[in-house]
């Protein structure tokens, strides 16, 4: 018969077995665990995803919405800008040149009375007449203002056909011109005498550049003696012209404004007002009016120097007023 202590060693391998069945009962209850874990954080990524797509979906949804607005507008501008410069696509062609016109055949020296004298003032009357005719023969005439320096204008202006200068000085043309533009300026200084009205260039970016090669001239001729007023209308002609002027004539912003070379005006009388205080002080004022323009105060054409671009029928204006 056994004694008592061999019964802990029949109950050991008993003990054994127990033990790894609990740790396999164990492992079995973490793997269903982290396939929970597993699928909670694939529903959560899904989740987000599904915002995230929403989220995009309003966005292109509200793009599409601004687009259209955009359209819309942009249309009903258009249309009603075409609407009101109708009326004045015709007029506008040759509305300035014939203002031009007009002043060129005005009289610029006064003629004499004719009164028949009285045998007692014969003598007196025949020697005032002779001598007014005398002054009538010896005033300029208005295409002559230019002839003394027609020599100095041409060089400049043949100079300018050849290859632009990018880095010439500045005030000093860096662009190039074609033989129309040159028979345009060579017009407007030894026919015009400095005065009148050319067809547009066809845009407001060719337009500044003829504009700027005059700059170039009169600087040669009259040197810090004068002052460029440039009459546009609306701030974006105005930036248009600074632009263009600024590449042209290698300018910076410090030479716009009242105490420098180039002033911009929206408005007529504030140009004629400016003018008036430059004359004052013995300047000369170059004005040059944009082609958009389409009434021209009538004391702007009492100053020597002026240039208006007249715009040809074929040319409109858009939603930002920019000749075409």
């Amino acid at each position: 018969m056994p004694d008592d202590n061999d019964l802990p060693l029949q109950d050991a391998p008993q003990a054994k077995v127990t033990h790894s069945e609990a740790s396999i009962a164990a492992s079995d209850d973490v793997e269903p665990s982290s396939e929970s874990l597993i699928q909670l954080a694939l529903t959560d990524l899904q989740s987000r995803r599904d915002r995230l797509q929403q989220e995009i979906d309003t966005l292109q949804q509200r793009k599409q919405q601004l687009e259209q607005e955009m359209s819309a507008s942009f249309a009903g501008q258009s249309d009603a800008i075409a609407r009101r410069v109708k009326g004045f696509q015709e007029y506008l062609g040759g509305a300035l040149q014939g203002l031009a016109q007009s002043v060129e055949t005005l009289e610029l020296v006064a003629q004499p009375v004719v009164v028949k004298p009285s045998p007692l003032d014969a003598q007196a009357a025949e020697a005032a007449a002779e001598q007014a005719m005398a002054n009538a023969d010896s005033a300029p005439a208005l295409a002559d203002t230019f002839r003394p320096d027609e020599e100095l204008i041409r060089d400049n202006l043949r100079r300018f056909m050849e290859q632009p200068d990018f880095y010439a000085e500045p005030w000093k043309l860096r662009r190039s011109l074609d033989d129309s533009d040159i028979t345009l300026l060579e017009d407007w200084f030894f026919n015009q005498g400095g005065r009148g009205a050319q067809a547009s260039r066809g845009s407001r970016p060719r337009n500044v550049l003829l504009a700027a090669a005059l700059i170039a001239v009169i600087g040669e001729l009259y040197g810090d003696q004068f002052q460029t007023l440039v009459l546009a209308g609306q701030p974006e002609r105005l930036g248009d012209w600074r632009r263009g002027l600024q590449d042209a004539l290698g300018l910076g912003r410090e030479d716009f404004g009242p105490s420098s070379g180039i002033v911009l005006f929206e408005r007529g009388d504030a140009l004629v007002e400016r003018a008036d205080r430059l004359e004052e002080r013995g300047e000369v004022p170059l004005i040059l009016i944009d082609a958009a323009e389409r009434v021209v105060d009538i004391p702007v054409l009492q100053f020597p120097l002026w240039l208006a671009f007249a715009a040809g029928p074929g040319e409109t204006y858009d939603d930002e007023d920019d000749l075409l």
